[in-house]
């Protein structure tokens, strides 16, 4: 159902978009006459409620259309970008997650103390850079001047690390002031409090029984922040000319190129379905009470 009302506004959305695929594949100086031949081709001339069925018609059966552009079938076109995207995408939210709750901890650990105004502070910066900006800084800084790593994509590892650390600043700011806070309110719980008066050791307490009660909101928080990092994957790919979905998306919009960008939105909404089924199932190991409900 979330798939078919995405493709309902994607489909009607791109519909209200200033101009005209078949001006743009004919190009500026084509005649009339040819751009009514290609708008008739690519059945455009065809009143929105009917193409419309006749894409759902087509999408019923897996095949997602032609891309204007390339000529080429969409569903081989995302299949061949997506996973570039994925890549990127998983990985950030990854490190990201996993950083930030261990900042997290070591904040709330450390409460009203350096380490607590450090991470604090870092997650502020983190919060208000743009993703761009810190993009275009590490290119100045790593590629331009010191001239370690690549700013391109070049098929090599080390050219994943500088979008990876574009996208992940924000993310990690978010999980660890979520962690900090949460992590809080789990050690002033009278269970903690009862543990460590029977003599638990601290970092048993803190590992075992706080942690597990602290990463429900924020895991069920990073289904929700992977689909805000795939937004800022868009530019990431723009601005490293990464060969993903993302910058597929942009050239696709550029160029008008209707089916293409259907198909990409519907292949971001199905993988951002898939990461919140993943994050339910996460909850219900972590926590029983999530089972059985």
């Amino acid at each position: 159902m979330t798939l078919f009302l995405i493709s309902i506004v994607a489909f009607f959305m791109l519909r209200l978009m200033p101009g005209d695929p078949a001006q743009v594949l004919a190009g500026q100086d084509a005649s009339q006459e040819l751009v009514a031949e290609i708008r008739t081709r690519l059945g455009l001339d065809q009143p929105v409620a009917v193409q419309y069925l006749k894409y759902l018609e087509s999408l019923a059966t897996g095949d997602l259309g032609y891309s204007i552009r390339s000529r080429q079938p969409v569903l081989e076109e995302v299949a061949a970008r997506l996973p570039a995207t994925l890549a990127l995408g998983y990985s950030a939210i990854l490190i990201a997650l996993a950083l930030g709750l261990l900042l997290g901890v070591w904040a709330a650990v450390r409460v009203g103390r350096w380490p607590d105004i450090l991470v604090l502070m870092a997650a502020l910066l983190g919060v208000s850079a743009p993703t761009f900006w810190i993009g275009l800084l590490l290119i100045l800084l790593f590629s331009v001047h010191l001239g370690w790593l690549p700013v391109a994509a070049t098929g090599r590892w080390d050219s994943f690390i500088l979008p990876i650390a574009t996208l992940v600043p924000l993310s990690l700011a978010i999980f660890s002031r979520l962690a900090r806070s949460t992590m809080l309110d789990v050690l002033s719980e009278d269970y903690i409090r009862t543990a460590v008066a029977k003599g638990v050791k601290e970092r048993v307490v803190l590992w075992r029984h706080a942690l597990r009660n602290a990463l429900i909101p924020v895991v069920t928080i990073a289904g929700l922040e992977f689909a805000r990092l795939l937004g800022g994957v868009i530019a990431v790919e723009t601005i490293f000319a990464w060969p993903g979905a993302g910058k597929a998306l942009v050239d696709a919009i550029v160029s008008r190129d209707f089916p293409m960008i259907q198909g990409l939105i519907l292949a971001f909404a199905l993988v951002f379905a898939l990461t919140n089924l993943l994050v339910d199932i996460l909850n219900g190991i972590i926590d029983p009470r999530v089972r059985k409900a």
